[in-house]
């Protein structure tokens, strides 16, 4: 469930690589331990013999379905979901069986805004939404880790963008002079 290499570009490199964070995994690690704990109890509480053994595996059975849906479903879901930050774009991933992609160039990024409740703060994590210039406009990446960090970074990421692939203030003096004087026009960045 790793993220593939192979969708990134020539050019392109990884800067962040990011799941939800970790809270995620607080329920499921809680249903298993309730879990173990029932099956534990009943194993010593239920009677010996035929009812007693049914009963165990009555609740060992329930536990495994609540297991399955309560704590594998919700750990795969956070470790399949990915949140790239790569220097021409964000990638956002998730899905388990079948799989959502979007991709947000940072040429297309208008504004980004970050949330944080309380229980976020002490967490460490909270809620960035990306606006982006389209037809799906926000994108909303919830439990991010160290999201103030992550907004500044993808800040930086989005400036060192536009400052690639724009012209600066004496290269357009430049195009304009060659314009003027009926020069060809040469290439800013030869």
């Amino acid at each position: 469930m790793a993220f593939p290499d192979d969708v990134l570009t020539e050019d392109e490199e990884v800067v962040l690589h990011l799941h939800p964070h970790g809270k995620a995994l607080v329920r499921p690690v809680l249903v298993l331990v309730l879990g173990v704990a029932a099956v534990v109890a009943a194993g010593i509480l239920l009677p010996d013999g035929e009812a007693g053994r049914i009963g165990f595996y009555l609740v060992a059975g329930l536990v495994l379905v609540l297991a399955v849906v309560f704590a594998l479903v919700p750990y795969l879901t956070w470790r399949s979901t990915h949140y790239l930050f790569t220097t021409e774009r964000v990638l956002l991933q998730q899905g388990i069986l079948s799989r959502d992609r979007r991709d947000i160039p940072l040429g297309r990024i208008n504004d980004h805004s970050m949330n944080q409740r309380f229980v976020e703060r002490l967490f460490g994590c909270g809620t960035l939404t990306i606006e982006s210039a389209g037809e799906r406009g926000q994108s909303v990446l919830v439990d991010v880790p160290r999201v103030e960090q992550v907004q500044t970074r993808l800040y930086e990421l989005a400036e060192a963008h536009h400052d690639r692939h724009s012209l600066g203030d004496g290269e357009m003096r430049d195009i304009m002079a060659d314009m003027r004087d009926g020069r060809p026009l040469r290439d800013p960045t030869a």
